[in-house]
């Protein structure tokens, strides 16, 4: 007598409604299976069930895989989550029954198997025990892409998908930061949802999508949708930005942000400036800083030198009041020794009164060095340029003897260029007057580029030849603490608590 073998399980993706968006490969799959297995809720309609009703037959054995909870509340102990948990387990093990004895067993899926889809929770149970093959379906943001006509994403651009149940301001944030995007789950969700698309500045572009290719289609304007009427399969859409329609430039209709790029590259930005720089029509800035941000079709770059601040804000301030929405782009943080100042200044004439100027705040060259070598800023410090140019060295040594005498840790930019070179050798002579030859120094250059280098050296020991203007210093006061670790990292750190006197 022959061993008998196991069955084979299927994840079977029906696509998003519409049984002729079932591949020709799903159907022939529920015609070979001997089990067609499918999920609903406790009223016993499966959406699943009706997409393929066409292609079940009497002499199928049918499972109905029943929710014991979908929204509601539980008083299983283990909560929501356990309750699901037993369930997926019992219906696994039903499904098990059917395999062992050598049967075919199919499980349908809306959409996809394996995207936001029941059948996985039977996949991860049973396909390291069974033969098991999943049969991928047309996804409902394609689908929504496809009911609305609209690109969903092109060439370089990002697409992110998001559930509807996250947390609201996390919503807002991604949204923010992201090229395109759907979010799924709508129903209960979505006046949270909405409200992170009005505070991410992405409502006017978001678009809606009900039951796409289903009986109940409905398709619009997400601003315009009745929170009341929205079902759970609902999804929100961002289309393709790539030659999207803009709107037209009117006097008075533009704004100026001025954003911070951090000290380098898109890891060190954050997302509102990732959203600001992706919906602006014009990008001014230096022309080093501009190489950072992606180029986009559509938008138009103004670079210009470093010394033509005022300039380039007046551009910036005269496109807005064009109409045009306009980041002016800026290292570090815009407001520490950046453009904030510069565009405020001239955005103060009376010429550019009702042009709206907002500032977004970036990671600074000081934060970013002091955590790559750990916290030397953890107490009271004080910010200084070492730059000449705008006021005179004598005022920065007052502020500099000013600021060690009271002990505070010293965050030195703009140390040293081609055409300034003694003012770091001044600045350590200075500082050596209240501070122990052994305080440390960190200097971080180009922190987070392709060159960068950390280092800590004692005060006495800090070589002018070394520091340029790529160059962060960061100098300890008298309780910062620089110690090696087991490891052999060194770290820096200044405590929280100061001794009394």
């Amino acid at each position: 007598m022959s061993e008998q073998k196991n069955g084979r399980l299927y994840g079977v993706g029906l696509g998003p409604g519409d049984p002729a968006l079932m591949t020709v490969r799903a159907v022939q799959v529920i015609a070979e299976a001997d089990v067609v297995a499918y999920h609903s809720a406790r009223h016993g309609r499966s959406i699943a069930r009706s997409i393929a009703a066409g292609h079940i037959r009497p002499d199928h054995i049918e499972e109905a895989l029943v929710y014991p909870v979908t929204t509601e509340t539980t008083d299983h102990p283990g909560g929501y989550r356990g309750a699901l948990d037993d369930f997926y387990a019992e219906a696994a093990a039903r499904l098990a029954v059917h395999l062992d004895a050598g049967r075919t067993v199919a499980v349908l899926a809306e959409g996809d198997p394996l995207f936001y889809g029941s059948y996985m929770h039977m996949h991860k149970r049973l396909a390291d025990r069974y033969p098991t093959e999943v049969i991928p379906g047309v996804t409902s943001v394609s689908a929504a892409a496809a009911r609305l006509g609209t690109p969903l994403v092109e060439g370089e651009e990002v697409l992110t998908i998001l559930p509807g149940t996250l947390p609201e301001e996390e919503l807002t944030a991604r949204l923010a930061a992201t090229d395109t995007a759907v979010v799924m789950k709508l129903g209960r969700t979505f006046p949270a949802v909405r409200r992170a698309f009005e505070a991410s500045g992405r409502l006017p572009e978001a678009r809606y999508v009900e039951r796409a290719t289903m009986a109940g289609e409905r398709t619009g304007e997400l601003a315009g949708i009745d929170a009341g009427s929205v079902p759970y399969f609902a999804v929100a859409v961002l289309p393709s930005r790539i030659d999207a329609p803009r709107p037209e430039e009117t006097p008075g209709g533009g704004e100026v942000a001025v954003v911070g790029t951090g000290p380098a590259g898109p890891l060190w930005l954050t997302p509102e400036t990732r959203g600001v720089l992706a919906a602006a029509d014009d990008l001014v800035g230096y022309t080093t800083y501009l190489d950072r941000v992606p180029v986009r079709p559509g938008q138009s770059r103004h670079g210009s030198d470093n010394k033509v601040e005022s300039e380039r804000a007046e551009l910036a301030l005269d496109l807005a009041r064009r109409g045009r929405r306009v980041a002016v782009v800026s290292g570090g943080d815009p407001g520490v020794f950046a453009m904030a100042t510069a565009v405020l200044e001239v955005a103060s004439q009376d010429r550019y009164a009702d042009v709206p100027v907002r500032v977004l705040p970036g990671v600074t060259a000081a934060n970013a060095a002091a955590a790559r070598a750990g916290a030397p800023l953890g107490h009271d410090y004080a910010t200084i340029s070492l730059s000449d140019r705008l006021k005179p060295w004598e005022v920065i040594a007052e502020r500099l003897r000013a600021a060690a005498s009271a002990d505070l840790v010293l965050a030195l930019y703009n140390p040293g260029s081609r055409s300034r070179t003694w003012q770091v050798g001044k600045a350590r002579e200075l500082l050596l007057e209240h501070r122990s030859p052994d305080t440390p120094v960190v200097l971080g250059r180009d922190v987070g580029g392709p060159a960068e280098s950390v280092r800590t050296v004692r005060l006495a020991d800090l070589d002018p030849a070394e520091v340029d203007m790529r160059t962060i210093l960061i100098v300890g006061s008298s309780q910062t603490r620089w110690v090696r670790r087991g490891d052999g990292e060194q770290i820096v750190w200044t405590p929280r608590r100061y001794p009394e006197a």
